[in-house]
């Protein structure tokens, strides 16, 4: 099973691998046969698309509880954050 795993990994990477390839030769051919003006409407065709990636992406659908979550200088050097309870005597 692990194998069949990494041969899905390996073959992915090399689907990306070749997006890359290609892409890059796109924008090589673009830029050599001076068509810049196509080049700037995929680059702002791809600028656009990304944006909306983002904007539609659900980043907060994580339930995160308040007492878990510590502030950065407080989890960096290990001391809570939240103020001890005092005690009543």
């Amino acid at each position: 099973m692990s194998q069949r795993i990494t041969t899905r990994t390996k073959k992915r990477r090399n689907i990306t691998y070749l997006w890359i390839f290609g892409l890059a030769l796109v924008v090589f051919l673009l830029i050599y046969f001076d068509k810049t003006e196509l080049l700037y409407v995929l680059a702002t065709l791809g600028v656009t698309a990304l944006l909306v990636i983002v904007a539609t992406a659900d980043l907060g659908a994580h339930e995160r509880s308040e007492n878990s979550l510590t502030d950065a200088q407080a989890a960096g050097s290990g001391i809570s954050s939240s103020s001890p309870k005092a005690s009543r005597k």
